[in-house]
């Protein structure tokens, strides 16, 4: 047997899960009490939506790549550009780089993004029950803003804030599941993993 066929490459980079799932629920959390009505819109949440929900979701995101895993790049790298953009489009009018975004733009904009979630929720059916809820949470959460910027209901925005700040506890609590099952090695907190 040659040298080459003898030499394997192993994999021990670190598991980027909860970095990209902790990044989104944090950020996720945050957005989301300002919508509960709990405290204004202020730089907190922008600067979190930059460089926790945006820029750390996307490094997760290519360290998936490198492990080989699609869903994980695909879901961390669109989400951090979710947030990234989400922001441009709060900024970029007050910059004066464009106008802001109208009303149907934006439940457009809401809805294919509730559209896309919804695709990659069938996605963990095969993967776990925790981020089942995750995906299946942030879908319902997509909608529900649509349909808040669509009718102006305060009460709706309200509760989709709620329902929020639950889809964001579920990222956070998958996040720290992965890191503390590790260290521990056993499943300390449980997430319904699926066996294929």
């Amino acid at each position: 047997m040659s040298d080459v066929a003898r030499y394997e490459i192993k994999d021990t980079t670190a598991n980027p899960a909860p970095l990209g799932l902790l990044a989104f629920g944090m950020t996720t959390v945050l957005l989301n009490i300002h919508n509960a009505g709990f405290y204004e819109f202020n730089s907190m949440i922008l600067a979190m939506g930059i460089f926790y929900g945006g820029m750390a979701q996307i490094i997760a995101g290519v360290m998936e790549w490198k492990k080989n895993n699609t869903f994980g790049m695909t879901a961390f790298s669109s989400y951090g550009f979710f947030w990234l953009i989400l922001v441009a489009l709060i900024l970029m009018p007050k910059l004066g780089m464009g106008e802001p975004t109208s009303k149907p733009g934006m439940i457009c904009f809401l809805t294919l993004w509730g559209v896309f979630t919804m695709f990659m929720f069938f996605g963990t059916l095969k993967l776990s029950r925790a981020l089942q809820v995750v995906f299946g949470t942030l879908t319902v959460l997509f909608f529900l803003l649509a349909l808040g910027d669509a009718t102006d209901s305060v009460p709706l925005k309200q509760f989709t804030g709620f329902e929020g700040i639950i889809c964001g506890l579920s990222a956070c609590y998958t996040g720290m599941a992965l890191i503390l099952n590790d260290i521990f090695g056993r499943a300390l907190m449980p997430l319904g993993l699926i066996k294929r």
